[in-house]
Protein backbone atom coordinates (compact mmCIF):
# COMPACT_ATOMS: atom_id res chain seq x y z
CA UNK A 1 0.00 0.00 0.00
CA UNK A 2 1.34 3.42 -0.98
CA UNK A 3 0.59 6.27 1.40
CA UNK A 4 0.53 9.91 0.37
CA UNK A 5 0.70 13.04 2.49
CA UNK A 6 -1.23 16.04 1.15
CA UNK A 7 -0.34 19.43 2.65
CA UNK A 8 -2.55 22.48 2.17
CA UNK A 9 -1.00 25.96 2.06
CA UNK A 10 -2.16 29.15 3.71
CA UNK A 11 0.95 31.28 4.29
CA UNK A 12 1.56 31.62 8.04
CA UNK A 13 -1.36 29.28 8.79
CA UNK A 14 0.98 26.61 7.49
CA UNK A 15 2.88 26.66 10.77
CA UNK A 16 0.05 24.40 11.95
CA UNK A 17 1.31 21.86 9.43
CA UNK A 18 4.83 22.23 10.80
CA UNK A 19 3.53 21.17 14.22
CA UNK A 20 1.74 18.16 12.75
CA UNK A 21 4.81 17.06 10.80
CA UNK A 22 7.14 17.39 13.79
CA UNK A 23 4.91 14.95 15.69
CA UNK A 24 4.93 12.62 12.68
CA UNK A 25 8.73 12.63 12.63
CA UNK A 26 8.99 12.13 16.37
CA UNK A 27 6.68 9.11 16.19
CA UNK A 28 7.97 7.55 12.98
CA UNK A 29 4.92 8.31 10.81
CA UNK A 30 6.33 8.09 7.30
CA UNK A 31 4.56 8.13 3.96
CA UNK A 32 5.72 7.17 0.48
CA UNK A 33 5.08 10.57 -1.02
CA UNK A 34 4.28 14.20 -0.21
CA UNK A 35 2.21 16.53 -2.39
CA UNK A 36 2.45 20.06 -1.01
CA UNK A 37 0.97 23.42 -1.86
CA UNK A 38 2.58 26.76 -1.03
CA UNK A 39 3.42 26.70 2.71
CA UNK A 40 2.84 22.96 2.55
CA UNK A 41 5.86 22.77 0.26
CA UNK A 42 7.99 25.04 2.44
CA UNK A 43 7.31 23.06 5.60
CA UNK A 44 6.86 19.65 3.99
CA UNK A 45 10.41 19.55 2.67
CA UNK A 46 11.79 19.46 6.23
CA UNK A 47 9.63 16.39 6.83
CA UNK A 48 11.37 14.65 3.93
CA UNK A 49 14.82 15.70 5.18
CA UNK A 50 13.81 14.67 8.73
CA UNK A 51 14.71 17.99 10.35
CA UNK A 52 12.48 18.11 13.41
CA UNK A 53 11.51 21.63 14.56
CA UNK A 54 13.46 23.33 11.77
CA UNK A 55 10.31 24.95 10.38
CA UNK A 56 9.16 26.52 13.63
CA UNK A 57 12.72 27.48 14.52
CA UNK A 58 13.44 29.61 11.47
CA UNK A 59 9.89 30.95 11.23
CA UNK A 60 9.94 32.06 14.84
CA UNK A 61 13.42 33.55 14.58
CA UNK A 62 12.99 35.48 11.35
CA UNK A 63 9.26 36.24 11.37
CA UNK A 64 9.86 39.96 12.03
CA UNK A 65 12.85 40.40 9.74
CA UNK A 66 11.91 42.92 7.07
CA UNK A 67 13.47 40.68 4.42
CA UNK A 68 11.38 37.64 5.42
CA UNK A 69 7.81 38.53 4.52
CA UNK A 70 5.82 41.72 4.40
CA UNK A 71 5.43 45.19 2.95
CA UNK A 72 9.16 46.02 2.88
CA UNK A 73 9.93 43.03 0.72
CA UNK A 74 6.93 43.72 -1.52
CA UNK A 75 7.89 47.35 -2.11
CA UNK A 76 11.58 46.65 -2.69
CA UNK A 77 11.44 43.38 -4.63
CA UNK A 78 7.89 42.98 -5.94
CA UNK A 79 7.47 39.82 -3.83
CA UNK A 80 5.82 39.83 -0.42
CA UNK A 81 8.02 36.85 0.52
CA UNK A 82 11.69 37.76 0.25
CA UNK A 83 13.19 35.67 -2.54
CA UNK A 84 16.87 35.81 -1.63
CA UNK A 85 16.38 35.76 2.13
CA UNK A 86 13.78 32.97 2.31
CA UNK A 87 14.88 30.76 -0.56
CA UNK A 88 18.64 31.15 -0.37
CA UNK A 89 19.99 32.75 2.79
CA UNK A 90 17.88 30.74 5.24
CA UNK A 91 18.13 27.25 3.68
CA UNK A 92 21.73 27.63 2.53
CA UNK A 93 23.29 29.47 5.49
CA UNK A 94 21.15 30.78 8.35
CA UNK A 95 19.25 27.56 9.13
CA UNK A 96 20.69 25.01 6.69
CA UNK A 97 18.33 22.66 4.91
CA UNK A 98 19.71 19.12 4.68
CA UNK A 99 19.52 18.77 0.93
CA UNK A 100 21.56 15.55 0.94
CA UNK A 101 19.04 13.89 3.25
CA UNK A 102 16.26 15.18 1.01
CA UNK A 103 17.91 13.77 -2.11
CA UNK A 104 18.55 10.41 -0.46
CA UNK A 105 15.07 10.05 1.03
CA UNK A 106 12.74 7.32 -0.16
CA UNK A 107 9.85 9.79 0.11
CA UNK A 108 8.91 11.36 -3.22
CA UNK A 109 8.17 15.07 -3.01
CA UNK A 110 5.89 17.08 -5.29
CA UNK A 111 5.42 20.85 -5.39
CA UNK A 112 2.05 22.04 -6.70
CA UNK A 113 2.28 25.10 -8.95
CA UNK A 114 -0.35 26.88 -11.02
CA UNK A 115 0.60 27.40 -14.66
CA UNK A 116 -0.43 31.01 -15.28
CA UNK A 117 -0.96 30.48 -19.02
CA UNK A 118 -3.14 27.38 -18.76
CA UNK A 119 -4.73 28.00 -15.35
CA UNK A 120 -4.03 24.36 -14.50
CA UNK A 121 -2.10 22.83 -11.64
CA UNK A 122 1.20 21.08 -12.27
CA UNK A 123 2.78 18.71 -9.77
CA UNK A 124 6.54 18.94 -9.99
CA UNK A 125 8.59 16.01 -8.72
CA UNK A 126 11.45 17.63 -6.79
CA UNK A 127 14.52 15.46 -6.23
CA UNK A 128 17.02 18.20 -5.36
CA UNK A 129 15.55 21.17 -3.55
CA UNK A 130 18.54 23.45 -4.05
CA UNK A 131 18.54 23.14 -7.84
CA UNK A 132 14.73 23.11 -7.96
CA UNK A 133 14.13 25.80 -5.35
CA UNK A 134 12.26 27.97 -7.85
CA UNK A 135 9.41 25.43 -7.88
CA UNK A 136 9.05 25.84 -4.12
CA UNK A 137 9.12 29.61 -4.64
CA UNK A 138 6.55 29.43 -7.43
CA UNK A 139 4.22 27.24 -5.39
CA UNK A 140 4.21 29.84 -2.60
CA UNK A 141 4.07 32.98 -4.77
CA UNK A 142 0.69 34.48 -3.94
CA UNK A 143 -1.14 36.32 -6.74
CA UNK A 144 -1.15 40.14 -6.71
CA UNK A 145 1.76 40.33 -4.24
CA UNK A 146 4.31 38.19 -6.10
CA UNK A 147 6.03 38.28 -9.44
CA UNK A 148 5.32 35.48 -11.90
CA UNK A 149 8.04 32.84 -11.62
CA UNK A 150 9.38 31.67 -14.98
CA UNK A 151 10.98 28.21 -15.13
CA UNK A 152 11.99 26.47 -18.35
CA UNK A 153 9.75 28.69 -20.42
CA UNK A 154 6.69 28.22 -18.21
CA UNK A 155 5.06 30.82 -15.97
CA UNK A 156 3.94 29.86 -12.49
CA UNK A 157 2.25 31.22 -9.37
CA UNK A 158 0.68 29.88 -6.18
CA UNK A 159 -0.32 26.24 -6.54
CA UNK A 160 -3.37 26.84 -4.37
CA UNK A 161 -5.08 28.84 -7.10
CA UNK A 162 -5.65 25.75 -9.23
CA UNK A 163 -5.54 23.02 -6.57
CA UNK A 164 -5.55 24.01 -2.91
CA UNK A 165 -5.91 20.46 -1.57
CA UNK A 166 -4.39 18.10 -4.16
CA UNK A 167 -5.76 14.83 -2.81
CA UNK A 168 -6.95 13.66 -6.24
CA UNK A 169 -3.54 14.45 -7.69
CA UNK A 170 -1.96 12.34 -4.97
CA UNK A 171 -4.28 9.46 -5.83
CA UNK A 172 -3.40 9.88 -9.51
CA UNK A 173 0.28 9.65 -8.59
CA UNK A 174 -0.37 6.20 -7.15
CA UNK A 175 -0.96 6.88 -3.46
CA UNK A 176 -4.02 4.81 -2.65
CA UNK A 177 -4.42 6.10 0.90
CA UNK A 178 -3.72 9.66 1.91
CA UNK A 179 -3.19 11.71 5.03
CA UNK A 180 -4.47 15.23 4.41
CA UNK A 181 -3.36 18.13 6.61
CA UNK A 182 -5.61 21.18 6.33
CA UNK A 183 -4.86 24.61 7.76
CA UNK A 184 -8.46 25.66 8.33
CA UNK A 185 -11.08 23.98 10.55
CA UNK A 186 -13.24 21.32 8.97
CA UNK A 187 -16.35 23.53 8.90
CA UNK A 188 -14.67 26.23 6.82
CA UNK A 189 -16.34 27.20 3.54
CA UNK A 190 -14.33 29.34 1.13
CA UNK A 191 -16.24 32.42 -0.05
CA UNK A 192 -16.20 33.70 -3.65
CA UNK A 193 -13.43 36.03 -4.76
CA UNK A 194 -14.11 39.29 -6.59
CA UNK A 195 -12.91 38.46 -10.14
CA UNK A 196 -12.37 42.07 -11.24
CA UNK A 197 -8.86 42.62 -9.79
CA UNK A 198 -7.56 39.45 -11.45
CA UNK A 199 -9.00 40.48 -14.81
CA UNK A 200 -7.08 43.76 -14.51
CA UNK A 201 -3.76 42.48 -13.18
CA UNK A 202 -3.70 39.23 -15.18
CA UNK A 203 -5.61 40.33 -18.28
CA UNK A 204 -3.02 38.58 -20.48
CA UNK A 205 -3.84 35.27 -18.77
CA UNK A 206 -7.61 34.61 -19.02
CA UNK A 207 -7.30 30.97 -17.93
CA UNK A 208 -5.55 32.05 -14.75
CA UNK A 209 -8.33 34.57 -14.13
CA UNK A 210 -10.87 31.77 -14.47
CA UNK A 211 -8.92 29.67 -11.96
CA UNK A 212 -9.00 32.52 -9.45
CA UNK A 213 -12.72 33.07 -10.04
CA UNK A 214 -13.53 29.36 -9.60
CA UNK A 215 -11.15 28.70 -6.74
CA UNK A 216 -13.82 28.71 -4.04
CA UNK A 217 -15.96 26.25 -6.01
CA UNK A 218 -13.11 23.80 -6.48
CA UNK A 219 -12.00 24.20 -2.87
CA UNK A 220 -15.43 23.55 -1.38
CA UNK A 221 -16.04 20.62 -3.74
CA UNK A 222 -12.75 19.10 -2.59
CA UNK A 223 -13.89 19.35 1.02
CA UNK A 224 -17.03 17.43 0.10
CA UNK A 225 -14.93 14.84 -1.70
CA UNK A 226 -12.71 14.48 1.37
CA UNK A 227 -15.76 13.55 3.43
CA UNK A 228 -16.61 10.76 0.98
CA UNK A 229 -13.03 9.49 0.89
CA UNK A 230 -12.92 9.49 4.69
CA UNK A 231 -16.04 7.37 4.88
CA UNK A 232 -14.46 4.93 2.41
CA UNK A 233 -11.32 4.69 4.52
CA UNK A 234 -9.14 6.20 1.78
CA UNK A 235 -8.24 9.43 3.56
CA UNK A 236 -7.29 10.53 7.05
CA UNK A 237 -7.76 14.24 7.71
CA UNK A 238 -6.06 16.37 10.34
CA UNK A 239 -7.34 19.94 10.63
CA UNK A 240 -7.25 22.71 13.24
CA UNK A 241 -9.61 21.77 16.06
CA UNK A 242 -9.89 25.44 17.02
CA UNK A 243 -10.04 28.48 14.75
CA UNK A 244 -7.26 30.73 15.99
CA UNK A 245 -7.95 33.31 13.26
CA UNK A 246 -4.25 33.62 12.48
CA UNK A 247 -3.40 36.04 9.70
CA UNK A 248 -1.67 34.96 6.51
CA UNK A 249 1.10 37.47 7.29
CA UNK A 250 1.06 36.90 11.06
CA UNK A 251 4.16 38.14 12.89
CA UNK A 252 3.12 37.96 16.55
CA UNK A 253 5.20 35.23 18.17
CA UNK A 254 2.48 34.15 20.61
CA UNK A 255 -0.02 33.56 17.82
CA UNK A 256 2.51 31.72 15.68
CA UNK A 257 3.50 29.47 18.57
CA UNK A 258 -0.17 28.87 19.41
CA UNK A 259 -0.85 27.69 15.85
CA UNK A 260 2.22 25.44 15.86
CA UNK A 261 1.28 23.95 19.22
CA UNK A 262 -2.28 23.35 18.01
CA UNK A 263 -0.83 21.33 15.13
CA UNK A 264 1.18 19.26 17.58
CA UNK A 265 -1.81 18.79 19.86
CA UNK A 266 -4.15 17.70 17.07
CA UNK A 267 -1.54 15.34 15.65
CA UNK A 268 -0.84 13.73 19.01
CA UNK A 269 -4.56 13.30 19.61
CA UNK A 270 -4.89 11.61 16.21
CA UNK A 271 -1.91 9.27 16.50
CA UNK A 272 -3.77 6.15 17.60
CA UNK A 273 -6.40 6.44 14.87
CA UNK A 274 -3.76 7.36 12.30
CA UNK A 275 -1.65 4.35 13.18
CA UNK A 276 -4.70 2.14 12.72
CA UNK A 277 -5.48 3.84 9.40
CA UNK A 278 -2.00 3.03 8.15
CA UNK A 279 -2.27 -0.59 9.25
CA UNK A 280 -5.50 -1.19 7.36
CA UNK A 281 -4.84 -2.57 3.87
Amino acid sequence: MNYGLVLEGGAMRGIYTAGVLDVFMEHGIETNGVVGVSAGVLYGCSYVSKQIKRSIRYTYKYRSDKHFMGLYSLLHTGNIVGEDFCFHQIPETLDPFDNEAFKNSDIKFYATCTNVETGKAEYIHCTDLFTQIDYARASSSMPFVSKIVEIDGKKYLDGGVADSIPVQASKNLGYEKNIVVLTRPRDYCKPPTNPKPAKIVYKKYPEFCKAIENRHINYNNTLLELEKLEKNGEVFVIAPSVDLHIGRMEKKRDRILAMYRLGRKDALRSLQELTQFMKTE
